[in-house]
């Protein structure tokens, strides 16, 4: 192990290989993009997904390679019993550096479905990026604001409809999607500026996976709720990526639970529902409640 080196050195060392990993792999995921692109056979398209997904997951298990060789990785972790690849979950988390999504994908690899993200139609046509998206199968969703459904009447549903499409694949193919209820990195400055009610938390933003239940209701029935937290930088800024790599993050502490969610919540209509939207959102902010008291706990160790 390279723990005797300098912060410096070994964050080099972790961005080479992370660099070189992504060099790599991404061509292949991409050679498979275009075959599954080109062969419109469903048996070719499945196996592509497969093959894409292997190297995808391939891809996180060398960055975990980095990760052990760099840094010592005391970390204290709490997973639930029972997590299984075959099933399917909503996955959510509070969200404090840009070291969170390679610590979660560290943790959760081989243990459940890769994580994957809704994204906003828009982003399949970004460069390289959008097509290894749509290679993994990442659902792709369309959504209209208010304004324009009130001036398109008839456009009313179809924004909702259009994503259970994009996510007809995951009927008999286990997936975890993935969503920060906080949808940015939690900082002193955002925390004021939104005058949060919640000590450790910026205010959870539902619609995200409010439209993800109301498009997937049928197969997401079990959220794994994950708290992470860094004791060390509890009243200062959160560790950056570049600490993380240099392995000057000592101390990781994340706690997993599962629980299922509320039938009445699975299948609903977020966007245009709102009585469904301030049930869900009276949900949502209870599940914060309780993130919080667990962060104030879990920082006072």
């Amino acid at each position: 192990m390279l723990y005797f080196l300098p912060p410096a050195v070994r964050g080099t060392i972790a961005a080479i290989i992370l660099i070189a990993n992504t060099l790599l792999l991404v061509p292949l995921l991409l050679f498979v993009a275009v075959l599954k692109l080109i062969i419109p056979l469903k048996p070719v398209r499945v196996l592509c997904t497969r093959i894409g997904i292997g190297i995808a997951e391939t891809w996180i298990s060398i960055n975990s390679g980095w990760m052990h060789l760099t840094q010592p990785m005391n970390w204290s972790v709490e997973y639930p019993e029972g997590l299984n690849k075959k099933s399917w979950y909503l996955v959510t988390s509070n969200h404090q550096s840009w070291a969170d999504i390679t610590i979660l994908q560290h943790l959760l690899n081989h243990r459940i479905p890769m994580l994957k993200f809704f994204l906003k139609q828009e982003l399949i046509w970004v460069p390289v990026i959008g097509l290894a998206w749509w290679a993994l199968d990442f659902p792709f969703m369309k959504r209209y604001t208010r304004d324009y459904l009130e001036k398109h009447p008839e456009k009313k549903g179809q924004d909702l409809e259009t994503t259970r499409k994009a996510c007809e694949k995951f009927k008999h193919t286990p997936v975890a999607v993935f969503n920060f209820l906080e949808g940015t990195r939690f900082t002193k400055a955002k925390h004021e500026r939104q005058q949060s009610p919640f000590e450790h938390l910026l205010k959870p933003k539902a619609g995200g996976i409010g439209f993800v239940l109301g498009a997937m209701g049928e197969q997401l029935g079990t959220l794994l709720n994950i708290t992470i937290c860094y004791p060390d930088n509890i009243g200062k800024s959160r560790p950056s990526f570049w600490d993380f790599l240099c392995g000057k993050v000592d101390h990781v502490i994340v706690k997993m639970t599962v629980q299922p969610i509320p039938q009445e919540f699975r299948g609903g209509d977020y966007l245009n529902d709102e009585t469904y939207r301030a049930q869900f959102q009276l949900w949502v902010n209870d599940l914060w409640e309780e993130k919080d008291q667990q962060l104030k706990q879990l920082s006072e160790r």
